[in-house]
């Protein structure tokens, strides 16, 4: 699975980054690849927090693209 990062800047000058197919993966950076970078970290952690109380989670082969 691939999930999408999207991201655009706030009005303030941060940069917000979501992670569309996990909701409420949403991040705040720096600048773009901080707030991506955030963004990714926080998905992987939904995942395995998802695998050890036995939920359900997209296939563990996965990538992120840039939207």
């Amino acid at each position: 699975m691939t999930f999408t990062v999207e991201y655009e800047q706030e009005e303030d000058g941060r940069w917000l980054a979501e992670v569309r197919e996990i909701p409420g993966v949403l991040t705040y950076g720096k600048d773009p690849d901080d707030a991506v970078a955030r963004a990714q970290a926080l998905a992987l952690r939904v995942v395995a927090d998802r695998l050890e109380n036995g939920e359900a989670v997209p296939a563990l082969m996965f990538s992120f693209a840039a939207a």
